[in-house]
């Protein structure tokens, strides 16, 4: 049976910059994202995808506004924009995808699936939410907001603004695995857990019930990876590799580094909290759970990285 690698690809896939959001620049960035995934097949790598939906949430939380303020359609939850996400950026993927593989001469069938997460509802998040979402606001629609929607938190971001804040609990169960494993094993690229997952606690009489709340991507990621035991997690990201100092002088790409090493750098600070830092501990939670090996590198770079020649390799 061929390797198999959880690919998690960011948000810069599917959303290259600022001034190229729309669906069809979208569609078009997964497209150039897709030419190098294919390039990992034809190598003989079995992959399953998994993706960010950071903007896109905060587009259709945006949308929902709107909506709402003309009075014209009903707020979505969150949880449901999460969902949206996954169909719509899913499509997009399967639809890039499915048209590369033929176009290679590839006899496989890319699929997605709309995926949950259990967590857990005593997560310390769900008390001190902190992941920021949707747009910026004045603080004349923040205490708009907060009195249409007590049970909302907001904070100022970096002073650029106040935007709402929500719980980011760790993924704690992939509630669709068995589906997963059994399209990995009948041959088909699988994308699955996109957005980490649209996420639920649970309930009497092990009821699921969806919760507003955002997963992050990678640790998801490193979790489906280990319940399919794969031997390789790829984070796909908007740099080449992991650097220490980045952006500082001394700045350095870690072309491989162990888990120890990792974990030893992430105690010194070496890695921002919202970019970096959650994949570094990704890959340390996946390599202490038995996975061979982490590469963490840009699209451009995803085949040379498979092969050692580009990108960071973590190893336990």
């Amino acid at each position: 049976m061929a390797k198999l690698a959880v690919l998690a690809i960011g948000g810069n896939s599917i959303i290259p910059d600022k001034n190229r959001q729309t669906v069809e620049d979208q569609l078009e960035a997964i497209h150039q994202t897709v030419e190098h995934i294919v390039e990992l097949i034809k190598d003989g790598l079995q992959v399953v995808i998994t993706h960010g939906n950071g903007p896109q949430v905060g587009f259709i939380l945006r949308r929902s506004e709107i909506a709402h303020e003309s009075k014209e359609l009903h707020p979505v939850p969150l949880k449901n924009c999460v969902a949206d996400t996954q169909g719509a950026l899913g499509y997009q993927i399967q639809e890039s995808l499915g048209n590369a593989l033929n176009r290679h001469g590839l006899d496989k069938s890319a699929v997605s699936l709309v995926t949950q997460v259990e967590v857990s509802q005593n997560d310390p998040s769900f008390k001190n939410p902190l992941k920021p979402i949707g747009s910026f606001l004045s603080e004349e629609k923040v205490r708009e907001l907060a009195a249409q929607n007590p049970d909302w938190a907001f904070k100022n971001d970096s002073g650029r603004g106040w935007r709402r804040v929500v719980p980011s609990p760790a993924p704690t169960k992939i509630v669709q695995i068995k589906a997963i494993k059994s399209l990995v094993e009948k041959g088909f690229l699988v994308i699955a857990g996109g957005g980490g997952g649209i996420p639920a606690v649970l309930g009497d009489h092990g009821s699921l019930m969806g919760v507003d709340a955002v997963v992050d991507k990678d640790l998801t990621s490193s979790l489906m990876a280990r319940d399919l035991k794969a031997n390789f997690l790829v984070i796909s990201t908007s740099v080449p590799g992991v650097y220490l100092n980045y952006g500082r002088e001394g700045q350095e790409l870690i072309r491989k580094m162990t888990a120890d090493r990792a974990r030893e750098y992430l105690i010194q600070g070496q890695f921002g909290k919202g970019s970096m830092e959650p994949k570094i501990k990704a890959a340390i939670t996946f390599l202490e759970q038995g996975g061979d090996e982490v590469i963490i590198t840009d699209p451009e770079h995803l085949r040379d990285a498979c092969h050692h020649q580009a990108g960071t390799l973590i190893v336990p």
